[in-house]
């Protein structure tokens, strides 16, 4: 009973490990030829596998391509929810402040995972019904809203004359941020969206290596954008604050 159950736990991480070995290689795959790179035939021929045999682990190139959305999704999700959690709640320019360099460095580090989600759509890829990862999405979206959530009390007064209404929203935006936030009106979600594109537009620049040849302090522009953004919410970014 004991060596059955020892040669099913040796399969079991065989699997686990080449399972790991396919993911790794088609983001691999990717970083070197492009999304369209990633195919299940080219993956069995880098870990000298046979088609067939990585057939046995995903039954479809979009079932991996899923799979690898999730975990980016989901490792993201995590490592800024962390960063947000760690930083004091009743200061929201340390929380913006540590959400937003969780979220560069997470994606310097991890340029192929960001590429996945964010850059380069994956040529004729169907995700399934849902998306490739609601929940771990969920989380990274209602997080930048509550970016938006967190400078709300001081920037509020600063929107007292916005046009926006609901309907200017896609549905499935409104559907994960408003019973999260149902006090936010919809100024506030136009306001998660512009500072979104604040920290993503930096981000995507660097990672693409658009900024090489700009300067050569990347981290220093990405913290002084991030500064003016800060106290354009009417906050005063913590970097800025006099010693006391």
């Amino acid at each position: 009973m004991g060596s059955v159950g020892n040669t099913k736990g040796r399969r079991e991480r065989l699997r686990a490990e080449t399972t790991a070995e396919i993911k790794k290689v088609a983001l691999e795959l990717m970083a070197s030829g492009g999304p369209d790179a990633i195919t299940l035939r080219a993956i069995a021929r880098e870990m000298g596998m046979t088609a067939n045999a990585i057939y046995g682990y995903f039954a479809t190139r979009d079932d991996l391509v899923t799979t690898l959305i999730s975990d980016v999704y989901t490792a993201l999700a995590d490592v800024v929810d962390a960063a947000w959690a760690a930083a004091p709640a009743p200061d929201p320019a340390a929380r913006i402040q540590a959400w937003a360099h969780a979220f560069r460095d997470w994606a310097l580090t991890h340029p192929e995972g960001f590429r996945l989600v964010y850059g380069d759509p994956v040529p004729g890829y169907r995700p399934p019904e849902g998306g490739a990862a609601p929940e771990a999405a969920h989380r990274v979206c209602t997080g930048i809203t509550a970016l938006a959530a967190a400078a709300w009390p001081y920037a509020g007064p600063r929107y007292a004359d916005s046009d926006f209404q609901w309907s200017d929203f896609d549905p499935g935006l409104l559907d994960k941020v408003r019973p999260a936030f149902p006090d936010l009106p919809p100024a506030a979600v136009a306001l998660a969206l512009r500072i979104w594109s604040h920290l993503h537009g930096l981000v995507s620049l660097e990672v693409y290596g658009h900024l090489r040849s700009q300067t050569l302090s990347p981290a220093k522009l990405f913290r002084e954008e991030l500064a003016q953004l800060i106290r354009s919410l009417g906050i005063t970014p913590a970097r800025d604050r006099p010693v006391t």
